[in-house]
This record gives structure tokens, sequence and C-alpha cells, in this order.
């Protein structure tokens, strides 16, 4: 208490309202991997955690698309989009599926100092997990480089993302299957799911959640590719196509000659826009080859989409049963036989399947952690809610370190804890009809601590609470009764 020597009027100030727990932030994902630049002005921003609003801002900062480049597939004689960077087609679908802040770490540029084309590296992107746990914000980490890696380096990065997110306790990750435009099951044929259990490892599982198949999109338009996005071998089988169609119309067979002298995407456009409407050979091929470049990997667009959530509702809401922006179909169709396997696998690793539904589009069919055996952290809105309990209780209750570890300590601490929970009670976050039924708060000598603990300088708190969940199966009985009158 002030001891007061000078005679005179003094002003004392005292606070009317108890400590209060803040809600962190849950819908913060961070995107790990490849971009054209990574510098504000002339700082390098490469390995940084940066944080941007917008898909404008990440252009400003960390450039454009890389070069897509499409092939021929050997094995199924179609169209592949080779290019193996995602970020930048990856956050324009996060932008578009609801999202919103986020930070970028790059590890690097597509080509290296001598101009040639970069292969991810499993080391970089993991090496990026360094400086994030410094960075407290992000709830998700994404990795789309990784979807084309060998399924060797996948699991290197995933089983270290998977354990990152653990360590932290405060992040999910959110995974794709390599290969996951392929179909799953088939005999002597590569198989994503299969792949995926033998390669994600057993650490950090209700931490981490994961989807299929990948999606075709509409990300990319006609205008953006030409003659210049075929890799040699498709142009050439391409060039004779059109030389065959075009038989003696010398003017088809001179635009023929034209886009095959082209070396520059702008001297391609001109002969490739008249091509376009005088070939249907080349029509044909450079629809293909837009239809390859538009398959993406869906875990970009589920960031956006959970983030969108959890400003709509709340992480207590489950990501699932939600349209796609910007998707136009699976690559694979599933079927309900096929989800069985996908959402309950005698593993638990429980794969979130993307689904076609009649008059409904494209929807998120699935809400499970790679967890799935767990009655505690099974699906991805009970894991989400609990870091953000845990994680704005573990902040308020860093301003009572070193306070007196005695009954008036606890029952304030108590009380802000009991607000918080209240007030998560009443936006639906936890279940009953009555607080009581939704939750408890126990701290005191005898009930969470003893004098040991206390001589120790330990102050224990017990918080149960009651966790929504996701009605994953609803069952209608229909049973007919005797006629009344």
């Amino acid at each position: 208490m002030a001891q007061y020597k000078t005679p005179g009027v003094y002003v004392v100030e005292e606070n009317a309202f108890p400590n209060s727990v803040v809600e962190v932030p849950t819908a913060i994902p961070v995107f790990i991997g490849y971009t054209e630049t990574a510098k504000a002005g002339k700082t390098d921003l490469t390995n940084v955690p940066t944080k941007i609003g917008s898909f404008a801002e990440f252009q400003q900062v960390f450039g454009g698309a890389p070069a897509m480049t499409v092939d021929e597939d050997k094995k199924t004689s179609t169209l592949t989009c080779t290019t193996p960077f995602l970020m930048y087609s990856g956050l324009r679908f996060f932008y578009d599926n609801g999202g919103g802040d986020c930070y970028i770490v790059s590890v690097g540029g597509y080509t290296d100092s001598s101009g040639k084309p970069v292969t991810p590296d499993k080391t970089a992107i993991t090496d990026a997990l360094a400086p994030l746990k410094a960075t407290p914000e992000p709830t998700m980490v994404i990795t789309p480089d990784t979807a084309k890696m060998s399924i060797g380096d996948w699991s290197s990065v995933a089983q270290k993302v998977l354990r990152h997110c653990e360590t932290m306790q405060s992040r999910i990750a959110i995974l794709d299957l390599v290969n996951g435009n392929l179909k799953f099951g088939q005999p002597g044929a590569t198989d994503p799911v299969e792949d995926f259990y033998n390669n994600v490892g057993t650490n950090g599982l209700n931490y981490g959640a994961a989807y299929y198949p990948w999606v075709n999109t509409n990300l990319i338009e006609m205008g953006d590719i030409t003659f210049m996005n075929l890799s040699d071998t498709v142009k050439k089988a391409l060039q004779k196509e059109v030389e065959a169609e075009a038989g003696s119309n010398a003017k088809l067979k001179s635009l023929a000659g034209q886009i095959t002298s082209t070396k520059t995407a702008a001297e391609a456009k001109s002969p490739h826009q008249a091509l376009m409407s005088a070939s249907q050979a080349y029509n044909q091929t450079m629809l293909a080859a837009l239809a390859a470049m538009n398959v993406m990997p869906p875990s970009t667009a589920m960031a956006g989409i959970i983030s969108f959530t959890d400003n709509q509702i709340g992480p207590w809401k489950a990501p699932a049963n939600t349209s796609m922006t910007d998707v136009l179909s699976p690559t694979v169709e599933i079927t309900w036989e096929d989800q069985e396997s996908l959402n309950v696998p005698l593993n638990g690793l429980a794969i979130n399947a993307i689904r076609t539904f009649i008059n409904r589009g494209v929807l998120v069919w699935g809400a499970r952690t790679l967890d799935g055996n767990s009655q505690d952290w099974r699906y991805i809105s009970v894991r989400r809610t609990m870091i953000l309990i845990e994680q704005s209780a573990k902040l308020a209750c860093e301003a009572f370190v070193f306070e007196a570890n005695d009954a008036n300590t606890w029952s304030v601490v108590k009380a802000m804890l009991e607000n918080f929970l209240t007030n998560m009670w009443r936006q639906g976050a936890l279940a009953g009809t009555k607080p009581t039924d939704a939750f408890s708060v126990s701290v005191g000598l005898g009930s969470t601590m003893t004098p040991t603990d206390i001589l120790n300088g330990i102050m224990n708190v017990t918080i149960l609470v009651a966790v929504t969940h996701p009605a994953e199966f609803i069952v209608l009985t229909f049973k007919q009764q005797m006629q009344k009158s």
C-alpha cells in the first residue's frame, strides 16, 4: 500500500473488471513452398514467415506463376502437367475458397542463379519449419509443392510437419496424397492411398488431416496458355496432326509452320489464336493441355474452407458438407462403398473424401483427423476447438506467473477461465443444456494441488470440457403403426 507523507488529495484507480481470456485466432494457415521472388523492397524474405492478407499482396511480394509445361504420360497416354510448383495456383485456390490472412514461407525460386529450373527439395521445405517455432500465430501448415514429390521425399516432409504440429500443439497439418489424381485400389497400378498409409508415419496423427482425390479446376483459363506450354514431344506430335489435317489448306499449313518457329509465348500468341479456330486437332490438344494444368491437390482449398468456416461460425463447426469454389469435378469419382475404406480404415488413418453429389455439386465429405481410432481426437473440429481453448487459456494464465500461489490467485484464475468457457458454451462450442454440464474448472489445495506442489511453485488447474462432435452418421428409423381410425 502506498505511504502518504505529504498532506493533499491522491487519486487511486482500481480495476472494476476481472482479467479475461482473449480467444487466439484459428484461421491463419502458413504455406511453405517455392515462389518466383521473395522480396519486400530490398529485403530478402526467403525462409522468413511473412504475413499477407490478399492474393494481390502475395503477387506483389512473391511474384507470379511458374512456367507451366504439359507433357504426355507414357503410362496413360494422356497429357499431364509436369510443373512441380503449386504454391502460386494454391494461393489463388485458397483465397477463392474463403481464405484471409495467412503466412508465406518461400524456400526459394523456380530457377537457380544460372536460370535453370530447380527441383523442389524436401530439406528446403523441412528447414522452413524452424523459423515457424518462433511464429505463434499460424494454426494450419500446408506444403503444396510436396504433392508432386516422390513418395519417399513426401514421407520425409509429412512426418516432420506432423511432428512439428504435435510439438507446437497449436496447429494442424493439411496433407495431400501423392498421385492423388489416380484411382486407388487398382491391381498392378500405383495406389495413392496405400502409399499414403505406408509413408505417413505414426507420430502426431491427431494433428493431421488428409483429403483425396485431387480436383479438376478452372483456375487457369485458355487465354493463359499457348503453344509454348507444351513439351517438345507434344509439340512434334501436334505439328504432325495439324499438317495431316491441313491437307491442301495452305493457310493452315502456314499457321502450323509459324507456330513451330516461335520461341516465346508472346510470339506464339497470334498463330495460337488463329489455330484454335482453324484446327480441330490443335483445339482439342490445347483443351486437353488446359485440363491437365488445372488439376490441383485440394489442401490449399481446404485451408480456405476451414478459414471461412472459422470466421463465419468457429472451429467447432466441422469443415465438411461444404462446396468447393473453382472445382469442376474430382479427378476420381468416389462411391459410397469406396468411402467406407477411406473413412473408417482398420489402421485409423482416415482420409477425407471429396465427392460429387447430384444437384449439389462437389462437396467435402469427411471431417476426420488421421487418428480415426481415437475417441478423443477423431474429428478435426474437436482437435481444433481444443487448440483454441488450450492456447487461449495458456496465454491468459501467463499473467499469473510468479503471482502468489494462494487462494486469492486461485479464485481469480478460476473465475477468469469459467467466464471464458461460458462464452464458448454460448457460442456453441461446448455441449450441455447449462454451463455446469459443458465444463468445470478446478484449482486449489486438496483438489488439484498438494502442499508439496505449492512448495515447488506449481499451480495445477484442471479443466474439463464437453466439446461438440459432428453428426457424422444420421440414422432415420421408420416403423409402421396400426391404423387408429
